[in-house]
């Protein structure tokens, strides 16, 4: 087996055993391995390994990986800030958004999605933690920004994705996993279907399945430590 296969099963592993820990079923999670900046024989490498589902955070990154395995029936999540001028190939080319933070994106996405795909699956995005640096909607413009979103055609609203500020303290990793939950929470007692959280990376995966993490995005853990230069 290759590193990359390894690592996989090892990332199952800590799901299913943070599931186990708190009466969840370990399929309740889907693993989203990250794939931006990494090499297309990477993608290749954990698609043969049996993973489906990818994310990337930069548009014509992921756009060039999507076209090049086309024909292998893998899933494509764009996972990253999305500016207005960059929303009309995400919406051709990729089957989920998860960093929707405000309503034009939402309308730029609808309006360019083609009408023989199938719904576009987005998330809202959250900023639980407040920091200025962040993109996300604040937790109380939630509600109305997803029911602006779940009005428009040619999207499926999902669920919150949010991405606190990070710490090593299992206690007080989960408090923002906690804050979406009970977000989600209110915003389904208020008439919006919302199936989804997706929270959790590879150091704080166990807190966010704890809280009720349906999918964790999972990058370094699986393809190690990326190199920016």
């Amino acid at each position: 087996m290759s590193a990359i296969a390894d690592n996989l099963q090892a990332v199952q592993a800590r799901i299913s055993n943070a599931a186990a820990a708190v009466g969840r079923s370990p399929e309740s999670v889907r693993l989203l391995a990250v794939s931006k900046t990494w090499p297309l024989a990477c993608v290749l490498d954990a698609a043969e390994a049996g993973q489906r589902a990818f994310g990337e955070n930069y548009v014509q990154e992921g756009i060039d990986k999507i076209a090049a395995v086309s024909g292998r029936n893998l899933e494509w999540h764009f996972i990253g800030p999305l500016q207005s001028n960059k929303t009309k190939p995400v919406a051709e080319h990729f089957d989920w958004v998860h960093s929707i933070d405000r309503l034009k994106i939402a309308e730029r996405l609808s309006a360019q999605r083609p009408a023989y795909l199938a719904p576009l699956q987005v998330c809202v995005q959250i900023n639980v933690s407040g920091e200025a640096s962040k993109s996300g909607c604040a937790p109380d413009e939630a509600l109305a920004l997803c029911r602006a979103v779940a009005a428009l055609p040619g999207l499926q609203l999902r669920g919150l994705m949010a991405i606190p500020e990070p710490t090593d303290d299992l206690q007080a990793q989960r408090i923002p996993f906690r804050k979406l939950r009970e977000l989600r929470e209110q915003i389904c007692a208020a008439g919006l279907p919302l199936d989804t959280l997706s929270m959790g990376m590879s150091h704080d995966l166990e807190a966010a399945v704890a809280e009720g993490a349906t999918i964790v995005r999972i990058g370094t853990a699986i393809f190690g430590e990326r190199n920016y230069a």
